[in-house]
Formats: structure tokens, C-alpha cells, sequence
């Protein structure tokens, strides 16, 4: 048994007589500690270190461990580990527990028990535990490393600041943990003590990058920027033909206004890596900053050809000059489209590539080819909504119905509970007189709407045409009146509810009050103007009509509004010049299916 116990620490990597084991693992932060928790914290660690000290008294006292008993407590501590390897924190501590009974000096055990509380999430517990194996083994780097762990995971900075700093007092060869002390007395804003860290390391490790880096930070946030530069050019020195010194270096001098040192630099690093996009990145702000926008777009053009700049970068950019579009200088916007015509070319089969693009030539107008764009990054990545949308929001704008109808059952297939893609396949449907479809659509689509009201008003104001053409004019009313709940100045609801009710000669009153709230708002409009017209012909007010009729002919050339016309001309007894307007009417276009009939028969028809 003896022989198998003492196989098993070997192969988990412990140290027989002391179960020295490195590492530890890392809990989620939470918040900091109250006042009245750090009170209770420091009291639960007296009660601790009282219990260990009565502990140690008693193995004083009492005979010292038989083989059988530091058997029993090497066997607990193995099991113990496994345990926890295998992420079972509760048997984990109850074996740790165990051994800890029997061996409570044992700084591996007290390691042990503070990393499987960590682990399960009792910091307390974990920081009691590791600062006792902090003190039980001063020498060893771990348990430092451990309770600093602990102790920054509840934002105790400062206290982790002081365990690495005792840690590489007391650790020989541990130099390498003053970058570790370094980033915490950064996190807590200790800028002095932080520098006089890294020049701690400095001495000990000479020039390394990562010293002259931070330190270089660390000046920039106390604004001394000529000492910042400096560690740069060290930073340079050390290594010529790192580029990524270079430009750093540049865009320090950019962004301090000092312009032609920031020129002077990019141009070096392009002497060493002549097609850095970076360089030419910040040679072209530089020029731009100089009101240079030639120079700064052609170092934007040689930036955007290098296929090193990544997509990211370029969309970036591209979203800075979209934000500037529609520009009334037309370079801007010839620029941004040769900015994202070179970033398809060089990453030819990325969405991002091709839905920038599409932003670009969408926002200067170019409508078809923004489509187009869209459709080619849904090739690569159609699991984006809003490409989907703006596709079809160019069909409706185009009116491109099958088109329309197409992208919106394709879109539906991948997001079956956006309302608006209902809304537009219900429309497109509608649109190809497939009337059923499209209030089976609107209706499903409507459901769906949450918390926006507009929307909500368009969905019922399409289901009030919709249900009109399938003449049921009780929903298309309810519909109508709906629309106008979520928008009482809906234009379009107004004009198609008081003519669809004129059609069908009901509540003419309202249709009238409700077209001439139109009329008013929009005196030259001859489609609204024939509205009111025919609600007027409806209540026999003939005069009125005639009146909204030659107002609207002044300035549309619509068949029905002639045919309009000549139908209140023969109820005005003026039947000649009735039979003239039909002719004009028939002439021009395609009216109402009764027309032939008047004019045959020289006579109204209704």
C-alpha cells in the first residue's frame, strides 16, 4: 500500500514529504468587498490562524504521526487531488479536509484546500487558506501566485499588489513576477510606483520590448510625451526592422500635432516594408489633418491594394466615410466606392467585403448595384438580418415585385418571426394579385408585432386594401380604423378608406370628413383631389365635385379622373361635353370597364 501511494504522488508531480504542488486556478471576479465583509473576512482569518495555532499546539503535544496515520494523510491528499482534477470540489475538500485534521502545518494541504475553494467559488475560505500556506512555506513562488489570483479576483488590488512584491522579496529567481506588479499598480492608477517597477525589471533584465512599451504607456497617461517618444526610439534601436515600432511611433507623433516628424517615421517604416498599409494608413491622416486630401486619398488607394490590411480595418474606414455620404463633393464619394471596390478585390468571398460595398453605393444612390452588393455577402453569410432587410427594402423602393416576392420567401425561411418581412412578402403578394396569400402574410406578420405602433398602422392599413379587394368590408373597415388609431394623419389610410366607402356610397360623411383632411393638407394632389370629388358625386353634391375635378385636371392627364368628370358633367345635364370627357378619358388610357358602354350609348352608366 506504502508503495502505491508514493507512485501516485510521483506521477501527479508532488514532493512526497510535503505535497508541494505548482499551480492554480483562476475563479470569476466578483464584486469588491464592503467594508463589512473585508471586517469579516479578516475575523474568520483570526479565527483561522487561531485554530491552526491550537492545532499545531496539540500535534505538539500529542506523539508524533505513526506510518499508518501520514499513510491515511497522504492517501486523503492524493484523493483530494483527484477529486479536484476532476472538477469535484466537494469530495475534493472533504478528503483535503480530512488530511488537513491530521497534518494542519502542511503547506500543500493548506494550498490544496484554498485552490479547491477558489475553484468552487468560496474565496474567503481560499484566501484564508492560501495566505497559511504563504506563511507555512515562505519560499515557495506558487502559494503567492495562488492568493494573488484570490485576492485580485475580488478586485483586492492592493493586497495582490503587496503578496507579488513579498513574493519576489522572498522567492529567489523571481524577478520575472515584477511585470505581474507592474500591471497592478496599473490597474489601481499607480503610475510612479508601476514605473519604479519596470525599471526594477530593467536593471535586472535589461532592454526588453515589453519594459519600454509600458513604460512608454505609462508617460502618455502622465502626459510627458517627449519621454513616451523616447522609449519609442529605444523601442526602434532595438529592433530596425520591426515596423510595428515604427508606425507606433508615427501615430504618436500624429496624434500630438507634430505632423512632420509623423511623415519622417511612416516613410521610414516604408523603407523597410514598402508595402506596410499601416504606413501608408498613417501617412494618410497625416495628409488629411495637412488639408491634403489628394495626397491622403492615394495613400488610402495604396493602403486599401495591400491585401496585409485586413477586412476589418477596411471596413472601419469605410464606415468613416459612409458616415460622411451623400457628400456634395463628389471625390468623397468616388473615393469611397474605390475604397470598397479594392476591398471585394482583395477579399473576394467575405461578406463584409460585399455588405460595405453595398452601404456605399446605397447611401450615393446607386440603388440596383447596393442590391446586388448585399445579395453577393448573402452568398457568403445569409445568417444577417439586416442585409436581408435592406435587400428587400431596395425591391420595395424599386419596385421590383417578383424580386420582392423572392427575397422575402427566402429571408422568411431564416427568420420566421421578423414582422416586417411579413409585412413585405404580404404586400408583394398583394401586388401580384394574389390576394389570399398576402392577407394570410399581413395578418400572421401583424401578430408579431411588438411595441411599435407605426408598424402596426401599416400592417392595418394594408389589410384594409387587402380586404376591400376581397370584399370584406367589414374587416377592411375595422382594418382602416385600426391604421388610423396607431395614426390618425395616416395620408394614404385617409384617401383609400373615404374612396373604397364612396365606391360602396356608406358613411359618406365620414369618407367626406376624412377626404377633405387630405384635400386640405395637399390642395394640388389630383389623385386626393379625385377622392374627394367622387365622395362629393356621391352625396349629390355635383357642383363640388365638378369643382375638385378641374382643380386636379390642371395638372394630371389620369383616365379616370376624365371619365370623373364627364360623369358629373352628364349629372349637371351638360351631356356633350360628358361624352367629350369620355372620349378624352378613352383616348388617354384605360378607365373603368363601363366606359365603352357611355360612350356607345351616349349615356351614364354607374
Amino acid at each position: 500500500m506504502r508503495q502505491v501511494v508514493l507512485s501516485l504522488l510521483f506521477c501527479l508531480g508532488l514532493v512526497a514529504s510535503g505535497y508541494a504542488q505548482p499551480g492554480a486556478g483562476a475563479g470569476k471576479p466578483p464584486s469588491k468587498l464592503t467594508r463589512k465583509e473585508q471586517r469579516a473576512l479578516e475575523k474568520e482569518q483570526r479565527d483561522l490562524n487561531k485554530k491552526l495555532a491550537e492545532a499545531r499546539a496539540k500535534r505538539a503535544l500529542a506523539p508524533p504521526l505513526t506510518e499508518r496515520e501520514k499513510e491515511r494523510s497522504e492517501s486523503l491528499f492524493v484523493e483530494g487531488v483527484k477529486y479536484a482534477l476532476l472538477e469535484d470540489y466537494p469530495k475534493a475538500l472533504e478528503n483535503l479536509l480530512k488530511a488537513y485534521a491530521l497534518t494542519p502545518d502542511n503547506a500543500a494541504v493548506n494550498y490544496k484546500i484554498a485552490e479547491a475553494n477558489l475553484q468552487s467559488g468560496n474565496l474567503r475560505d481560499a484566501t484564508n487558506y492560501a495566505e497559511a500556506a504563504t506563511r507555512l512555506d515562505p519560499k515557495n513562488a506558487y502559494y503567492y501566485l495562488l492568493l494573488a489570483t484570490i485576492q485580485a479576483s475580488q478586485k483586492q488590488y492592493d493586497g495582490a499588489s503587496k503578496t507579488y512584491a513579498t513574493l519576489i522579496k522572498q522567492v529567489p529567481n523571481s524577478g520575472s513576477y515584477l511585470f505581474n506588479l507592474a500591471d497592478l499598480y496599473l490597474v489601481q492608477n499607480k503610475l510612479p510606483e508601476a514605473l519604479a517597477t519596470l525599471e526594477q525589471a530593467e536593471k535586472e533584465f535589461g532592454q526588453v520590448d515589453e519594459i519600454s512599451f509600458k513604460k512608454q504607456q505609462i508617460y502618455l497617461r502622465q502626459n510627458k510625451l517627449d519621454l513616451a517618444l523616447g522609449e519609442g526610439e529605444k523601442l526602434i534601436r532595438a529592433n530596425p526592422n520591426e515596423s510595428r515600432y515604427v508606425l507606433a511611433q508615427a501615430e504618436m507623433y500624429a496624434s500630438n500635432n507634430r505632423l512632420d516628424d509623423a511623415v519622417r517615421v511612416a516613410k521610414q517604416a516604408l523603407r523597410v516594408d514598402p508595402d506596410n498599409p499601416q504606413a501608408h494608413m498613417v501617412l494618410a491622416e497625416v495628409y488629411r489633418q495637412q488639408n491634403q486630401p489628394d495626397q491622403a486619398a492615394e495613400q488610402l488607394k495604396l493602403a486599401f491594394a495591400s491585401p496585409a490590411l485586413d477586412i476589418d480595418e477596411r471596413v472601419r474606414i469605410l464606415v468613416g466615410y459612409i458616415k460622411q455620404l451623400p457628400s456634395p463633393k463628389e471625390p468623397v464619394n468616388q473615393l469611397a466606392q474605390d475604397l470598397a471596390a479594392a476591398t471585394i478585390k482583395a477579399f473576394p468571398k467575405d461578406a463584409k467585403a460585399y455588405a460595405v460595398a453595398g452601404d456605399v453605393q446605397a447611401l450615393t444612390n446607386h440603388r440596383k448595384e447596393a442590391r446586388d452588393a448585399y445579395l453577393k455577402a448573402l452568398r457568403y453569410d445569409n445568417s444577417k438580418f439586416q442585409l436581408w432587410e435592406q435587400v428587400v427594402l431596395i425591391d420595395a423602393e424599386l419596385n421590383h415585385t417578383d424580386s420582392l416576392l423572392v427575397h422575402t420567401d427566402r429571408a422568411l425561411e431564416l427568420f420566421p418571426n421578423q414582422s416586417s418581412l411579413w409585412f413585405y412578402n404580404g404586400v408583394a403578394n398583394l401586388l401580384k394579385k394574389q390576394s389570399q396569400k398576402g392577407v394570410k402574410a399581413l395578418e400572421y406578420g401583424r401578430k408579431l408585432v411588438l411595441n411599435n405602433p407605426a408598424l402596426l398602422g401599416q400592417f392595418d392599413a394594408q389589410l384594409g386594401d387587402a380586404y376591400h379587394e376581397l370584399k370584406q368590408y367589414d374587416k377592411s373597415d375595422a382594418a382602416y380604423e385600426a391604421a388610423l388609431v396607431s395614426e390618425p394623419n395616416n395620408v394614404q389610410v385617409l384617401n383609400n378608406y373615404s374612396y373604397y366607402l364612396s365606391l360602396r356610397g356608406e358613411k359618406l360623411e365620414k369618407a367626406k370628413q376624412m377626404s377633405g383632411k387630405v384635400v386640405k393638407q395637399f390642395p394640388d394632389n389630383d389623385t386626393y383631389l379625385d377622392t374627394y370629388a367622387w365622395v362629393l358625386y356621391k352625396m349629390k353634391d355635383y357642383a363640388g365635385a365638378k369643382a375638385a375635378l378641374e382643380k386636379a385636371l390642371e395638372s394630371t392627364k389620369d383616365a379616370s379622373v376624365m371619365e370623373h368628370y364627364g360623369d358629373v358633367l352628364y349629372q349637371l345635364g351638360e351631356k356633350d361635353k360628358a361624352v367629350a370627357q369620355w372620349q378624352r378619358a378613352r383616348k388617354t388610357g384605360v378607365a373603368s370597364d363601363l366606359l365603352d358602354r357611355k360612350l356607345k350609348d351616349r349615356k351614364l352608366y354607374e
